[in-house]
Protein backbone atom coordinates (compact mmCIF):
# COMPACT_ATOMS: atom_id res chain seq x y z
CA UNK A 1 0.00 0.00 0.00
CA UNK A 2 1.49 3.14 -0.90
CA UNK A 3 1.39 6.03 0.82
CA UNK A 4 1.86 9.42 -0.56
CA UNK A 5 2.65 12.70 1.37
CA UNK A 6 2.55 15.95 0.18
CA UNK A 7 2.97 19.74 1.14
CA UNK A 8 1.41 22.55 -0.06
CA UNK A 9 1.17 26.20 0.45
CA UNK A 10 -2.55 26.50 1.44
CA UNK A 11 -5.30 28.15 -0.24
CA UNK A 12 -5.62 25.84 -3.06
CA UNK A 13 -9.55 24.71 -3.54
CA UNK A 14 -10.75 21.47 -2.43
CA UNK A 15 -11.50 20.66 -6.42
CA UNK A 16 -7.52 21.66 -7.31
CA UNK A 17 -6.54 19.21 -4.54
CA UNK A 18 -9.00 16.56 -5.62
CA UNK A 19 -7.51 16.99 -9.18
CA UNK A 20 -4.15 16.48 -7.80
CA UNK A 21 -4.64 13.83 -5.83
CA UNK A 22 -6.18 11.50 -8.86
CA UNK A 23 -3.25 12.06 -11.20
CA UNK A 24 -0.98 11.28 -8.68
CA UNK A 25 -3.01 7.79 -7.66
CA UNK A 26 -2.94 7.36 -11.44
CA UNK A 27 0.62 7.71 -11.83
CA UNK A 28 1.65 5.69 -8.61
CA UNK A 29 -0.85 3.06 -9.39
CA UNK A 30 0.46 2.62 -12.81
CA UNK A 31 3.72 2.60 -12.38
CA UNK A 32 3.66 0.64 -9.21
CA UNK A 33 1.90 -1.94 -10.65
CA UNK A 34 -0.99 -1.94 -7.55
CA UNK A 35 -4.56 -0.93 -7.39
CA UNK A 36 -5.76 2.40 -7.03
CA UNK A 37 -7.94 1.44 -4.32
CA UNK A 38 -4.65 0.75 -2.17
CA UNK A 39 -3.60 4.45 -3.08
CA UNK A 40 -2.99 6.51 0.17
CA UNK A 41 -2.61 10.78 -0.09
CA UNK A 42 -1.96 12.74 3.08
CA UNK A 43 -2.20 16.66 2.10
CA UNK A 44 -0.37 18.88 4.54
CA UNK A 45 -0.95 22.49 3.75
CA UNK A 46 1.53 25.06 5.23
CA UNK A 47 0.96 28.94 5.89
CA UNK A 48 3.28 30.77 3.45
CA UNK A 49 5.45 31.88 6.75
CA UNK A 50 5.89 28.16 6.96
CA UNK A 51 7.41 27.39 4.25
CA UNK A 52 11.21 28.46 3.18
CA UNK A 53 13.20 28.07 0.16
CA UNK A 54 16.91 29.43 0.57
CA UNK A 55 15.89 30.41 3.97
CA UNK A 56 13.26 33.08 2.37
CA UNK A 57 9.79 32.43 3.67
CA UNK A 58 7.28 31.96 1.25
CA UNK A 59 7.03 30.55 -3.01
CA UNK A 60 9.57 30.92 -5.22
CA UNK A 61 7.48 32.81 -7.64
CA UNK A 62 6.60 35.13 -4.91
CA UNK A 63 10.83 35.67 -4.40
CA UNK A 64 10.87 36.31 -8.46
CA UNK A 65 8.41 38.81 -8.28
CA UNK A 66 10.36 40.73 -6.00
CA UNK A 67 13.76 40.17 -7.85
CA UNK A 68 12.02 41.37 -10.87
CA UNK A 69 10.54 44.80 -9.51
CA UNK A 70 14.01 45.54 -7.58
CA UNK A 71 15.96 45.22 -11.11
CA UNK A 72 13.22 47.36 -12.52
CA UNK A 73 13.96 49.46 -9.59
CA UNK A 74 17.65 49.93 -9.45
Amino acid sequence: MPIIEMHLLEGRSSEIKARVASAITEAAAESLGVSPETVRILITEHKKDEFYVAGIAGRASDRKKVTAESDIEG
